[in-house]
Protein backbone atom coordinates (compact mmCIF):
# COMPACT_ATOMS: atom_id res chain seq x y z
CA UNK A 1 0.00 0.00 0.00
CA UNK A 2 1.44 3.70 -0.74
CA UNK A 3 2.60 5.63 2.36
CA UNK A 4 0.95 9.20 2.25
CA UNK A 5 3.21 11.38 2.10
CA UNK A 6 4.26 14.15 5.58
CA UNK A 7 2.09 16.57 3.65
CA UNK A 8 -1.32 14.99 3.38
CA UNK A 9 -0.74 13.30 6.98
CA UNK A 10 -0.42 16.53 8.24
CA UNK A 11 -3.99 17.23 7.48
CA UNK A 12 -5.85 20.49 5.03
CA UNK A 13 -3.78 23.68 4.97
CA UNK A 14 -5.94 26.33 5.27
CA UNK A 15 -6.22 28.65 2.72
CA UNK A 16 -7.28 32.85 3.31
CA UNK A 17 -7.44 35.93 1.71
CA UNK A 18 -8.91 38.02 -0.77
CA UNK A 19 -7.50 37.77 -4.61
CA UNK A 20 -6.08 35.30 -6.35
CA UNK A 21 -5.25 32.52 -3.61
CA UNK A 22 -0.92 30.94 -3.51
CA UNK A 23 -2.17 27.32 -5.05
CA UNK A 24 0.40 25.66 -7.35
CA UNK A 25 -0.72 24.43 -10.96
CA UNK A 26 -3.88 26.38 -11.98
CA UNK A 27 -5.71 29.76 -10.83
CA UNK A 28 -7.85 29.97 -8.04
CA UNK A 29 -9.39 33.79 -7.41
CA UNK A 30 -11.22 34.34 -3.86
CA UNK A 31 -13.70 37.07 -3.44
CA UNK A 32 -15.56 36.73 0.42
CA UNK A 33 -18.11 40.23 -0.77
CA UNK A 34 -18.94 39.28 -3.82
CA UNK A 35 -22.51 39.87 -2.95
CA UNK A 36 -23.40 42.11 -0.26
CA UNK A 37 -24.59 40.15 2.50
CA UNK A 38 -27.99 41.39 2.01
CA UNK A 39 -28.32 40.63 -1.55
CA UNK A 40 -26.79 36.81 -1.03
CA UNK A 41 -29.48 36.66 1.44
CA UNK A 42 -31.71 37.60 -1.04
CA UNK A 43 -30.80 35.09 -3.84
CA UNK A 44 -30.33 32.22 -1.32
CA UNK A 45 -33.82 32.51 -0.05
CA UNK A 46 -35.36 33.13 -3.82
CA UNK A 47 -33.85 29.87 -5.40
CA UNK A 48 -34.44 27.75 -2.95
CA UNK A 49 -38.07 28.45 -3.87
CA UNK A 50 -37.69 28.91 -7.42
CA UNK A 51 -34.95 26.29 -8.42
CA UNK A 52 -36.55 23.10 -10.10
CA UNK A 53 -34.39 21.16 -7.66
CA UNK A 54 -34.53 17.25 -7.88
CA UNK A 55 -32.23 14.23 -6.68
CA UNK A 56 -29.44 13.25 -9.61
CA UNK A 57 -29.04 9.65 -9.57
CA UNK A 58 -25.26 9.29 -10.42
CA UNK A 59 -23.60 5.90 -11.82
CA UNK A 60 -20.63 4.93 -9.40
CA UNK A 61 -18.69 1.73 -9.07
CA UNK A 62 -20.79 -0.04 -11.50
CA UNK A 63 -24.56 0.66 -10.38
CA UNK A 64 -26.68 3.95 -9.98
CA UNK A 65 -27.58 5.68 -6.65
CA UNK A 66 -29.05 8.98 -5.46
CA UNK A 67 -26.51 11.86 -5.69
CA UNK A 68 -26.28 13.03 -1.43
CA UNK A 69 -27.56 16.78 -2.27
CA UNK A 70 -30.18 18.27 -4.85
CA UNK A 71 -29.60 19.67 -8.24
CA UNK A 72 -30.42 21.69 -11.34
CA UNK A 73 -29.29 23.00 -14.11
CA UNK A 74 -30.14 26.07 -16.56
CA UNK A 75 -28.68 27.13 -19.45
CA UNK A 76 -29.15 28.11 -23.31
CA UNK A 77 -31.25 25.55 -24.88
CA UNK A 78 -27.91 23.76 -26.53
CA UNK A 79 -26.03 23.81 -23.32
CA UNK A 80 -26.42 20.10 -22.79
CA UNK A 81 -23.58 19.02 -19.99
CA UNK A 82 -23.54 15.36 -19.26
CA UNK A 83 -21.59 14.35 -16.26
CA UNK A 84 -21.41 11.28 -13.56
CA UNK A 85 -22.84 9.20 -16.74
CA UNK A 86 -25.88 11.23 -17.19
CA UNK A 87 -26.88 13.74 -19.46
CA UNK A 88 -28.25 17.59 -18.62
CA UNK A 89 -30.67 19.40 -21.00
CA UNK A 90 -31.01 22.52 -19.36
CA UNK A 91 -34.12 24.51 -17.59
CA UNK A 92 -35.13 28.04 -19.31
CA UNK A 93 -33.06 30.60 -17.63
CA UNK A 94 -34.68 32.10 -13.80
CA UNK A 95 -34.35 36.02 -14.48
CA UNK A 96 -32.49 35.56 -10.39
CA UNK A 97 -29.97 33.48 -12.81
CA UNK A 98 -29.13 35.59 -15.56
CA UNK A 99 -28.83 38.61 -13.63
CA UNK A 100 -26.42 36.76 -11.81
CA UNK A 101 -24.54 35.73 -15.08
CA UNK A 102 -24.25 38.90 -16.07
CA UNK A 103 -22.49 40.44 -12.50
CA UNK A 104 -20.08 37.30 -13.11
CA UNK A 105 -19.25 38.97 -16.93
CA UNK A 106 -18.75 41.82 -15.84
CA UNK A 107 -16.14 41.27 -12.75
CA UNK A 108 -14.48 38.48 -14.67
CA UNK A 109 -14.80 39.15 -18.37
CA UNK A 110 -15.61 35.95 -18.88
CA UNK A 111 -19.18 34.77 -20.62
CA UNK A 112 -21.24 32.11 -18.94
CA UNK A 113 -23.77 30.28 -20.48
CA UNK A 114 -24.85 27.52 -18.30
CA UNK A 115 -25.14 27.15 -14.38
CA UNK A 116 -25.39 23.45 -12.30
CA UNK A 117 -26.32 24.39 -8.57
CA UNK A 118 -26.44 22.26 -5.98
CA UNK A 119 -28.47 22.12 -2.85
CA UNK A 120 -27.30 21.09 0.99
CA UNK A 121 -29.78 21.24 2.90
CA UNK A 122 -27.88 19.62 6.35
CA UNK A 123 -24.01 19.35 7.12
CA UNK A 124 -24.68 15.73 6.03
CA UNK A 125 -24.64 16.27 2.63
CA UNK A 126 -21.90 16.81 0.41
CA UNK A 127 -19.88 16.71 -3.00
CA UNK A 128 -17.07 13.88 -4.00
CA UNK A 129 -14.02 13.99 -5.02
CA UNK A 130 -14.12 15.01 -8.80
CA UNK A 131 -12.88 17.78 -11.29
CA UNK A 132 -14.90 19.35 -13.59
CA UNK A 133 -13.34 18.24 -16.89
CA UNK A 134 -15.82 16.95 -18.77
CA UNK A 135 -15.32 17.29 -22.68
CA UNK A 136 -18.22 20.25 -23.01
CA UNK A 137 -16.38 22.02 -20.73
CA UNK A 138 -13.19 22.58 -23.60
CA UNK A 139 -8.93 21.88 -22.21
CA UNK A 140 -8.93 24.69 -19.55
CA UNK A 141 -12.55 25.59 -18.34
CA UNK A 142 -12.91 28.97 -16.49
CA UNK A 143 -15.43 27.68 -13.58
CA UNK A 144 -16.98 30.32 -11.59
CA UNK A 145 -18.64 29.40 -7.75
CA UNK A 146 -21.08 31.24 -6.35
CA UNK A 147 -21.29 30.43 -2.56
CA UNK A 148 -24.92 31.05 -0.34
CA UNK A 149 -26.00 30.34 2.70
CA UNK A 150 -23.98 28.46 5.30
CA UNK A 151 -20.43 28.48 4.93
CA UNK A 152 -18.92 24.86 4.04
CA UNK A 153 -15.22 23.55 3.55
CA UNK A 154 -14.06 23.30 0.16
CA UNK A 155 -11.15 20.72 -0.36
CA UNK A 156 -8.53 20.45 -3.07
CA UNK A 157 -6.10 17.38 -3.89
CA UNK A 158 -3.78 17.24 -6.64
CA UNK A 159 -4.15 14.60 -8.98
CA UNK A 160 -0.56 13.95 -9.19
CA UNK A 161 1.92 15.21 -6.63
CA UNK A 162 1.32 13.64 -3.56
CA UNK A 163 3.64 15.99 -1.77
CA UNK A 164 1.53 18.47 -2.01
CA UNK A 165 -1.21 19.13 0.77
CA UNK A 166 -5.00 19.19 1.01
CA UNK A 167 -5.78 22.93 0.62
CA UNK A 168 -8.98 23.83 1.88
CA UNK A 169 -10.72 27.15 1.67
CA UNK A 170 -14.21 27.99 3.50
CA UNK A 171 -16.23 29.16 1.14
CA UNK A 172 -18.63 31.82 2.57
CA UNK A 173 -22.05 33.76 2.20
CA UNK A 174 -22.16 35.48 -1.00
CA UNK A 175 -18.55 34.41 -1.86
CA UNK A 176 -16.76 33.50 -5.66
CA UNK A 177 -14.49 31.33 -6.23
CA UNK A 178 -13.32 31.87 -9.83
CA UNK A 179 -11.25 29.00 -10.58
CA UNK A 180 -9.05 28.85 -14.29
CA UNK A 181 -6.23 27.94 -16.11
CA UNK A 182 -5.23 24.27 -15.61
CA UNK A 183 -7.25 24.48 -12.06
CA UNK A 184 -9.85 21.41 -13.62
CA UNK A 185 -6.48 19.42 -14.83
CA UNK A 186 -4.50 19.50 -11.46
CA UNK A 187 -7.08 19.29 -8.75
CA UNK A 188 -9.98 17.66 -7.48
CA UNK A 189 -12.12 19.22 -4.95
CA UNK A 190 -14.90 18.13 -2.82
CA UNK A 191 -17.29 19.27 -0.28
CA UNK A 192 -17.16 16.88 2.68
CA UNK A 193 -19.86 15.94 5.02
CA UNK A 194 -20.00 18.24 8.75
CA UNK A 195 -21.53 16.86 11.74
CA UNK A 196 -21.98 20.39 12.81
CA UNK A 197 -25.28 22.17 12.57
CA UNK A 198 -25.22 23.92 9.41
CA UNK A 199 -28.08 26.21 7.74
CA UNK A 200 -28.79 24.98 4.05
CA UNK A 201 -26.19 25.87 1.43
CA UNK A 202 -27.01 26.92 -2.51
CA UNK A 203 -23.81 26.39 -5.04
CA UNK A 204 -24.07 27.82 -8.26
CA UNK A 205 -21.24 27.31 -10.48
CA UNK A 206 -21.67 28.93 -13.91
CA UNK A 207 -19.62 27.18 -16.90
CA UNK A 208 -18.98 27.60 -21.17
CA UNK A 209 -20.49 24.55 -22.57
CA UNK A 210 -18.58 24.59 -25.53
CA UNK A 211 -20.33 24.07 -29.47
CA UNK A 212 -23.29 25.43 -28.20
Amino acid sequence: MQRLSQSRRAGPRQISGEGHLPIEDGRFEYRSEFLAPAEASHYCQTLIKKVSWHTPRVHLYGRWVNSPRQAAWYGDPEAVYGYSGSVNQPLPWLAELKELGEELAAFSGYSFNSVLLNYYRTGSQSMGWHSDDERELGPAPTIASISLGSPRRFLLRHRRRKDLPVHEIVLGHGSLLLMSGESQIAWRHSVPKTARPVAPRVNLTFRQIQGS
